[in-house]
Order: structure tokens, then C-alpha cells, then sequence
């Protein structure tokens, strides 16, 4: 049974910081590609960053402050997020796919096998 558990979500002022966390139990992060996604109010849930066998991987409007890591022994996923802006606002998903070695679309949901319950960011201007 795999679940994946978001954690670290709240309010923030811009300019500010947020780590967000993903304790994965069923699966090892290690043998999968793990990603973030979010999804804004009244828009569609959108690819964030994925850490794979190649290493991490940015969407452009949030490389370089941003950044995905994973921490093995302790089967996380992490997102840390700098100089956050308000249009940073959403609900933070992780997610999991099984494709860890081979090519995919990183940015298609239906990619991805395992999914969080989210956690709300909010940032304020």
C-alpha cells in the first residue's frame, strides 16, 4: 500500500521561504522519478519539478528558486521554495512514477502512478 504524505504548507509573505516535505511508505523515492506539481484557484494542476536517475528538473517559472531534492534513508521528497511570489499560491502535490530510467512526459499527470493529498501554500503580496 502506497502512500504519499505532504507536510510544511502555510502562509508566507513574498519574498519569503517554505520547505515543503513528502514522506513516501510503500515505494523507495530512490527507484522512482518523484515530482511536484501544484495547482493554483480556478486553474489546472501543473508540473513543478521532478528528481530523477538524471537528477532534478526545474520548470522555467521556478528555477533558481526553487529546488527539488529527495533524502533516500529517510524515503522523502523535499521542495525547497525561495523568494516566493504571490502567484506561487496553490496546493503542492508530490507524486510518483514508476519510469525512473526510461523517457516519459514529465509534465503529464496521467504519467505518474501515486499521488499526495496536497498541501496549501499561500503567499501574500
Amino acid at each position: 500500500h502506497v502512500q504519499l504524505v505532504e507536510s510544511g504548507g502555510g502562509v508566507v509573505q513574498a519574498g519569503g521561504s517554505l520547505s515543503l516535505s513528502c514522506v513516501a511508505s510503500g515505494l523507495n523515492v530512490n527507484y522512482y522519478s518523484m515530482a511536484w506539481f501544484r495547482q493554483a484557484p480556478w486553474k489546472e494542476r501543473e508540473f513543478v519539478a521532478v528528481i530523477r536517475w538524471v537528477g532534478p528538473y526545474h520548470v522555467d517559472s521556478v528555477n533558481g528558486r526553487f529546488t527539488i531534492s529527495r533524502d533516500d534513508a529517510k524515503n522523502t521528497l523535499y521542495l525547497q521554495m525561495n523568494s516566493l511570489i504571490p502567484e506561487d499560491t496553490a496546493v503542492y502535490y508530490c507524486a510518483a512514477s514508476h519510469k525512473f530510467y526510461e523517457d516519459y512526459d514529465l509534465y503529464a499527470e496521467y504519467e505518474y502512478d501515486y499521488w499526495g493529498q496536497g498541501t496549501q501554500v499561500a503567499v501574500s503580496s
